[in-house]
């Protein structure tokens, strides 16, 4: 059966974007050769990419247009994605499709296959479905930066939801990698 695994990057002090949307400058202070290896990873060993509706837009505006011809491009434009919005109808990126019902769909995928499918930011579906228990794994590699002022990962939650340690790995950058279990994985 496959995971449901949570990716971002986000700062020392909590946010995946500055304190405009899509600010995301920060990144290139760990991005190099190990991010890109690891990237190329998760995209062979993805089943589906999942997006929020604000994500799904920057990733589709980035992705179908941007001149670097990489793997990850490739990956990217050719994986399937959901994205999970109340607003969107339909979604024109190639291979996507709109799904309301987001946790319900992601447990479905996930008992239908070996493979992982990742959340890529969309930090209000993370707190949707981490409240519903479908999140298996959260990986984020920490920049070592403070911004003071973004878009925070998590939202207040309701409840605590408590984590295992599977790996924390350092890069060369100086960011970090943490990896979790969510605590109903682990049981």
């Amino acid at each position: 059966m496959g995971k449901v695994v949570v990716w971002n990057l986000m700062s020392l002090d909590g946010y995946f974007e500055g304190a405009r949307k899509w600010d995301l400058d920060f990144h290139q202070l760990v991005w190099g050769p190990e991010l890109e290896t690891l990237s190329k990873e998760l995209g062979s060993k993805a089943e589906v990419l999942v997006f929020g509706r604000v994500t799904y837009e920057g990733m589709k505006a980035y992705w179908t247009t941007t001149e670097d011809e990489t793997e990850i491009k490739t990956f990217m434009n050719a994986l399937p994605k959901i994205v999970g919005s109340r607003t969107l109808e339909t979604a024109d990126w190639n291979n996507s499709r709109v799904v309301t019902d987001v946790a319900a769909e992601l447990t479905r995928l996930k008992q239908a296959s070996n493979k992982n499918i990742y959340i890529f930011g969309s930090a209000e579906l993370v707190a949707s479905l981490l409240s519903d228990d479908v999140i298996d794994e959260i990986m984020v590699c920490v920049v070592p930066v403070l911004l003071g002022q973004g878009t925070p990962l998590f939202k207040p939650a309701d409840e605590r939801t408590s984590l295992k340690l599977l790996e924390s790995r350092p890069l060369q950058s100086g960011g970090v990698i943490l990896r979790y279990e969510t605590e109903k994985s682990a049981a």
